[in-house]
């Protein structure tokens, strides 16, 4: 964890942790709304200039009828000045 007040994620081989103070999950099950998640992230995105982007995790589940995608956004949001 770094003296920040955020917490830090850390994978294997990633070098030191990464500090964040916020996390953005997107998730979609059906087809349509699998297609527009990329579109919906950079929304929101660009919605939030003062959040950098320090991490993303992408995880797919699925059962018989459905595939669940969700992408995790590990962020450092900067004060608003």
């Amino acid at each position: 964890m770094s003296a920040s007040t955020g917490k830090s994620v850390r994978r294997p081989d990633d070098g030191p942790p990464k500090p964040f103070n916020g996390v953005k999950v997107f998730s979609a099950t059906m087809a349509p709304e699998r297609d527009g998640l990329g579109e919906k992230i950079t929304n929101w995105l660009r919605a939030h200039p003062n959040c950098e982007v320090v991490d993303t995790i992408v995880t797919q589940s699925s059962d018989e009828a459905f595939h669940c995608l969700a992408i995790t956004l590990f962020y450092w949001e900067k004060p608003k000045t």
